[in-house]
């Protein structure tokens, strides 16, 4: 009866999308979500989540942040049953008590959003509830804690193993094409001919992560080119006219893009096991792959050389490679980690700074961000574990011999 009685409020929910926005003079959306909290039917549920979600999603900006304040204001915790429950169990820690403990201490908007979950298509419908929020409610203001309420679920709703993760092709449905050209955010694609010569030649790879409730949106994506050896120059690596690899000759996988694509699940970490899952699934396909590595951006170099009274145009190459190298393994922020955000993204997954390169994006972003230079973080199934744990117990930067090599030419010159 449970399963027959879901697949009704399904249907019954599906067809009434359509007709659940609310006319001008009906109930204030206080009132529906005080209704949905407290009903107990399952497609009444469903009709009112449907309403809330359909009247927010018409909102405008003001209509958003007044939803927000209610969200902070009047579905928090309630501070004395949080009291009373919780010196109740200490007094006696019996099954009840430590229920009625859990209860109390949990927001009411977080079971708000569950039941709003449960319409069809509610998922993506949230995740750009949260991106609304970001947009429109400043960290440090009082009503931004509900994020950390969106955050608790979402890392329960998109943890790894409701992930699927497929690989992006020329042959993908062209809405999803479209949607990996949109969300590049490293190395733009200027057009679908450019789209085609990553995806397309024997050479060149795509995966991305996909959710069951958004099978059309990707979450994340990474780009990888199959080489002969560890390259260092993205437009090399992109080039138009460059010679087509057959992957079965190529020794190194080089992840050279890796894009976030929601911005309402942002601070919700798909890279490391995006990464570790591709090199994986490259490692069975092609044994001949025995070099993982990235080509990234260092995004916030030229900013910290500004920082320091650094002019590269005052920098040969050399110059140029021995400061990016004591940016990456030395600067840092106030709280120890590494200053730049892609270097705390990679250390982080385990990776370790194989290479800096100068002169490596000559792109106006790459020149703009970072006078050029790149770095290759290298991921070696044999350190990854200890590097991870040395960066996450002490914030220690694992470098190669050669990076090493560059900071000591940089202490001597």
């Amino acid at each position: 009866m449970n399963l027959l009685s879901d697949v009704l409020a399904t249907i019954f929910a599906r067809q009434s999308r359509g007709k659940m926005v609310a006319p001008a003079n009906s109930r204030d959306i206080k009132e529906l979500t005080s209704d949905l909290l407290s009903t107990r039917g399952e497609i009444s549920g469903m009709t009112t989540a449907a309403q809330i979600l359909d009247r927010f999603a018409a909102m405008d900006d003001a209509g958003k942040i007044a939803f927000f304040e209610h969200l902070a204001c009047d579905l928090g915790i309630d501070c004395d049953r949080v009291r009373n429950a919780l010196t109740a169990f200490e007094e006696t820690p019996s099954q009840a008590n430590y229920a009625e403990f859990l209860a109390a201490a949990e927001p009411a908007r977080q079971e708000l959003a569950r039941r709003l979950n449960r319409v069809p298509g509610a998922t993506p419908q949230l995740v750009g509830m949260r991106r609304d929020l970001l947009r429109l409610i400043a960290r440090q203001d009082l009503r931004a804690r509900i994020d950390l309420d969106f955050q608790h679920l979402f890392s329960s709703w998109f943890n790894r193993g409701f992930l699927v993760l497929r690989p992006i092709n020329w042959e993908s449905p062209a809405q999803v094409l479209e949607k990996i050209i949109a969300y590049e955010a490293v190395h733009a694609i200027d057009s679908w001919d450019d789209l085609r010569r990553r995806v397309k030649p024997t050479d060149r790879r795509c995966f991305a992560f996909f959710h069951p409730a958004m099978p059309d949106e990707p979450l994340i994506f990474v780009e990888v080119a199959l080489t002969q050896g560890i390259p260092g120059s993205v437009q090399k690596l992109l080039a138009e006219d460059r010679d087509v690899l057959r992957a079965q000759e190529a020794d190194t996988a080089v992840f050279y893009s890796i894009s976030n694509c929601q911005a309402g699940l942002a601070g919700i970490s798909f890279g490391n096991s995006l990464i570790k899952q591709v090199t994986e699934d490259l490692s069975a396909e092609l044994p001949n792959i025995n070099t993982f590595v990235t080509l990234s951006p260092i995004p916030t170099l030229l900013r910290w050389m500004k920082e320091q009274g650094l002019d590269p145009a005052e920098l040969d190459a050399e110059a140029m490679r021995t400061t990016a190298a004591r940016f990456l393994v030395t600067a840092k922020r106030k709280d120890g980690m590494p200053y730049d955000p892609v270097s705390r993204f990679h250390l982080g997954n385990g990776a370790y700074i194989h290479a800096v390169h100068a002169g490596a994006d000559t792109s106006a972003k790459g020149l703009a961000e970072s006078a050029g230079a790149m770095v290759n973080y290298g991921y070696d199934p044999d350190t990854f574990v200890e590097n991870h744990e040395r960066f996450a117990r002490a914030q220690e930067v694992a470098a190669s011999k050669e990076v090493r090599a560059l900071l000591q030419t940089n202490a001597v010159s």
